[in-house]
């Protein structure tokens, strides 16, 4: 969402830039041949996570981490002062709205529940983007900069807390 607060810049950017996969388009991962920069947003918190950003980062020349969910792991992270299996069990089976045949979901099929960490803890990053969530100038600034072939400097206004 708060890279649509960006508003009409968006195009100023795909004008810029070659989008080629997003959460929002049919591509969901980057090409085989690989990008220029691939964006991470999310802290890792189970296996289907840190496969997500493996991939990424082995076709991205540039990586960066959007928010600080994927800069520091973010409130998600407040589940690693808890046993796994406790947080587990009040989502899936202690919560107020849990009928009484609640249970923790297991299959094959699901992604396997981690510590949450931040993306930087699982694959090398080279730019940090924090905020939670970052401000629309904010990620306009670093966007039209990465697609300009620059690096983004995120310092002075660009970097504070209201």
């Amino acid at each position: 969402m708060s890279l649509l607060d960006i508003d009409e810049r968006i195009i100023k950017i795909a004008e810029l830039a070659d989008i080629r996969a997003t959460p929002i388009t049919d591509l969901k991962e980057p090409d085989e041949s690989g990008v220029e920069v691939g964006i991470l947003s999310g802290a890792i918190n189970n296996t289907a996570n840190e496969e997500v950003a493996k991939r990424m980062r082995e076709r991205s020349k540039i990586l960066v981490a959007l928010g600080d969910c994927a800069v520091f792991g973010g409130v998600v992270a407040m589940r690693n002062f808890f046993k796994l299996e406790d947080a587990l069990r009040r989502a899936y089976v202690q919560t107020e709205s849990t009928d009484e045949s609640g249970k923790v979901p297991k299959s094959p099929e699901l992604a396997v529940p981690t510590k949450v960490r931040a993306v930087s803890e699982v694959v090398n990053v080279d730019i940090f983007v924090p905020g939670c969530p970052p401000e629309a100038d904010v990620i306009f600034h670093a966007l039209s900069e990465l697609a300009q072939g620059r690096t983004p400097e995120l310092k002075g206004d660009l970097l504070h807390w209201h």
